[in-house]
């Protein structure tokens, strides 16, 4: 007992020295990056190293380039940093230093003078052109020397100091307290390595046990780069920092084969971590050594690799990845990247949550009816109808008074009475109400007759409001759909997330494992029956592994059947494959189609429509424009065109018709409808649901049986406001769906009763093709008619089948042990 409390406790402060530990880390590193970054003390340093660089022994442009980059980007700091280039530039020697101070002082003079002219960023290097020449030609004007070779030098000086502004300018912002950009270019990268490789040539005369500082560091960032971002960056990175180190010490142009041939061996090994990196490093100061010996002891070079090979593995890997992140390429990188797209995922999530909240609250709004409410408005709307009726009749009555003053709810009442036998049109028949109200009113005869032609206003006026609020439901349902579509897409977001990081490590463990090259592996989707998947893999010689094999195996891992859907191979060997892999349908759908035009005509007023939804879902639809021609054709085109719309963006297929009702019932004044015949079936399920709109039954052949579905609904665009059944039926392997338009159900001439013949003609059909019964049937109602086509006829047969993958899935050997 005494024992695990001891445990629990050495574990308890385990934990807590680390908590204490990490807080430290982060709290020196929060402390390191503002007084070195925000404060600006880091670019004092560098400026102070820069103002210490000459190269080809008399040019010393970085200064001056460096303040004037700072005073676009970080303005309050080039005071500081003009006085740190000037005591660097006091460590070299008084001419130097003079020259660099006269140069500064007339930039800050030009930066002040042109201050406020428009786009500063063109305008400084300019001044740092005309700073720098006019500061070497002065000196050279005290000096004596006057000569055509100084002007030509002086230009050329003051050119490079342009170029180093433009360069600067890029570098700068890489150490600024505020970066928002994530992603570094190679030209940015470039860029910081000239700047460092120059801040690294300020150091050009500092010596730790014989090694140059310059060496080891230069060598010590050739190792991080090359470690990073591979053998492209950490070759580059050695040329640049080797090139600018040669040119400030003629002897060290060696240094620019040694680093930059050591950059691509420690790229090139970066596998083998560090250690890989640092052996890059020393076989290329090995070689290297060898052929340059001449000019250097070859011990002090093997030193300065090791100082800078310690330095490096002492390198916390933090700091490292950390850089890393901003170097397109890296696996730090790639997973920065994927956080920010999950991120943007959850954002998009949340957004249409919130838009689907309010589209939900809005159609709660629009269909929210008060009963009680309703029955005032009902009360008042009688009352404003009693109210003009009086105001017609009453007003000149000398019996006013007597009526609605001292027998107020009698007269109420009968009016009431007579109002309601008005709307029923019962008013007639009931004699004693009549009698009454004669007996009541002096004027009864003149008042009905004035309640007849009221009421027809108040009928009108009861109607409008009818239509506004069938319009209010109408605009709840789609608002509901809408929202409905909204939230599902927003679980489909989330939901992917989460599964895909597991998945997506097991599909890539699971191919490896069965010995295929994977270079490339994107998950769309995994959503049951809706399954995309994009691989690129390296094959030797390819032999369908792909349907072989890797389906097989995601369908084992996915639980439901895979299949390539789209494959492309290179011709050569060992060459890369890229493939689809979408999920297989558990059925599948084969469709064929016959039509007529009315008198042999070329443009049907039919119009039919095919089509796979994106959740596994499969659509038919006939629709008949009311008569015949163009104009009917127009009118069923564009049923089906909204129909094809409203059903991919996943709106229910009864909101959908309703939709398609308002929309054409709203268009248009003339008398134009269309039926409409809808048959949806689940891939998955062989679930099929049936939506009639005034069209013709269909017919269901399963083996020997014909089986009839019907439903009974007004066509579309003749009310505003209708219920749409829906007729389910549970469909089979092999059955076959016939459906048509009026032209074909109500054309067989001389048959009393179309249904039995209709299903007696497709019991008798030998053929299971769909194109075949199509034909079959259109062509026996065509005979029927001896000929003659009286009507646009459609006939659409779809076949159902269990759809059965070429390969089927197999159980891993480490899963059937």
């Amino acid at each position: 007992m005494i024992g695990s409390i001891s445990k629990t406790h050495s574990k308890t402060s385990q934990k807590l020295n680390g908590d204490t530990w990490t807080k430290w880390k982060r709290i020196a590193g929060e402390k390191s990056r503002k007084l070195l970054i925000d404060r600006g003390w880091l670019l004092i340093f560098i400026a102070f190293l820069l103002g210490r660089v000459i190269i080809l022994s008399a040019v010393s442009p970085f200064a001056v380039a460096f303040v004037a980059s700072v005073w676009m980007l970080r303005r309050k700091l080039t005071l500081k940093l003009a006085l740190a280039a000037l005591t660097g530039a006091l460590t070299i020697h008084m001419q130097h230093t003079i020259l660099l101070f006269a140069a500064i002082m007339f930039f800050f003079t030009f930066a002040v003078l042109f201050k406020k002219v428009k786009h500063q960023q063109r305008m400084i290097p300019i001044l740092v052109f005309a700073s720098y020449f006019i500061s070497r030609m002065g000196m050279n004007y005290i000096q004596g020397n006057w000569s055509s070779y100084e002007w030509m030098f002086s230009i050329v000086e003051a050119s490079l100091s342009v170029v180093l502004v433009y360069i600067f300018m890029q570098g700068v912002p890489l150490l600024s307290p505020k970066r928002y950009k994530q992603t570094l270019k190679n030209e940015e990268i470039v860029c910081m390595m000239i700047l460092l490789a120059s801040v690294l040539t300020g150091t050009i005369g500092w010596t730790i046990y014989d090694a140059s500082v310059e060496q080891v560091l230069s060598r010590y960032f050739v190792l991080w780069f090359a470690f990073v971002a591979g053998a492209a960056i950490g070759s580059t990175v050695g040329v640049v920092t080797g090139l600018i180190l040669s040119l400030a010490n003629v002897a060290s142009l060696y240094q620019m084969s040694l680093l930059a041939f050591s950059g691509l061996l420690g790229g090139l090994l970066k596998e083998g971590k560090k250690l890989g990196v640092g052996l890059g490093l020393f076989v290329g100061t090995l070689l290297i050594g060898i052929y340059w010996n001449e000019g250097r002891e070859f011990t002090t070079m093997l030193m300065e690799t090791g100082f800078a090979v310690l330095l490096f593995f002492m390198t916390p890997e933090s700091w490292i990845s950390r850089v890393a992140r901003y170097i397109p390429g890296t696996n730090e990188h790639s997973k920065e990247q994927e956080k920010y797209m999950q991120k943007v995922r959850d954002v998009t999530a949340s957004k249409i949550e919130q838009f689907s909240d309010m589209f939900q609250a809005l159609s709660k709004s629009f269909s929210k009816i008060d009963p009680d409410e309703h029955d005032k408005e009902n009360k008042k709307e009688m009352d404003y109808f009693l109210s003009n009726v009086t105001e017609k009749t009453c007003q000149s009555c000398f019996k006013k008074e007597n009526c609605w003053v001292r027998n107020f709810d009698q007269t109420y009442q009968l009016m009431r009475e007579m109002t309601e036998g008005i709307e029923d049109g019962s008013l007639m028949k009931r004699r004693k109400l009549l009698r009454d109200f004669e007996n009541h009113c002096i004027k009864s005869s003149k008042v009905i007759e004035t309640m007849k032609q009221e009421f027809s206003f108040y009928l009108a006026n009861q109607r409008l409001k009818k239509q506004v609020i069938e319009s209010r439901r109408f605009v709840a349902d789609q608002l509901k759909g809408v929202s409905d579509v909204m939230e599902e897409f927003a679980k489909e977001i989330m939901k992917e997330r989460k599964i895909q990081e597991r998945k997506e490590t097991e599909i890539m463990d699971t191919i490896k494992e069965l010995g295929f090259e994977i270079e490339k592996l994107d998950i769309y989707s995994l959503e049951a029956g809706n399954v995309d998947i994009e691989m690129t893999l390296s094959f030797y010689d390819y032999h369908g592994e792909a349907s072989k094999v890797i389906a097989p195996v995601l369908s084992e891992i996915l639980g439901e059947t895979i299949e390539v859907k789209h494959e492309e191979v290179s011709p050569f060997p060992n060459g890369y494959g890229y493939f689809v892999f979408k999920s297989a349908r558990k059925y599948s759908i084969k469709t064929g189609v016959a039509h007529a035009a009315k008198g042999g005509g070329l443009v049907s007023g039919d119009s039919h429509l095919t089509m796979e939804l994106g959740t596994g879902r499969y659509a038919l639809a006939i629709s008949d424009g009311m008569g015949n021609g163009e104009r009917a054709y127009i009118e069923s085109m564009d049923t089906l065109s909204l129909l094809q719309q409203i059903l991919q963006s996943g709106i229910d297929e009864k909101v959908a018709i309703k939709s398609i009702n308002s929309v054409l019932s709203l268009r248009t004044t003339d008398e134009i409808f269309s039926t409409l015949d809808l048959a949806v079936i689940d891939l998955h399920s062989a679930d099929a649901k049936f939506l009639k709109i005034g069209s013709t039954p269909s017919f269901i052949k399963r083996g020997d049986h014909v089986l009839k579905i019907e439903a009974s609904n007004l066509p579309i665009g003749i009310i505003q406001e209708f219920d749409v059944d829906v007729v389910s039926e549970q469909l089979k392997p092999g059955d076959l769906l016939v459906m048509m338009s009026d032209g074909i159900f109500e054309g067989p001439k001389y048959v009393e009763n179309t249904d039995a013949w209709l299903k007696r003609k497709i019991r008798e059909m030998e053929s299971d093709d769909p194109q075949v019964v199509s034909d079959l049937i259109l062509e026996e109602v065509f005979r029927s008619k001896d000929g003659k086509i009286d009507d646009d006829m459609t006939v659409l047969t779809a076949k159902i089948d269990n759809n059965i993958p070429k390969w089927a899935s197999f159980s891993l050997y480490k899963e059937a042990k």
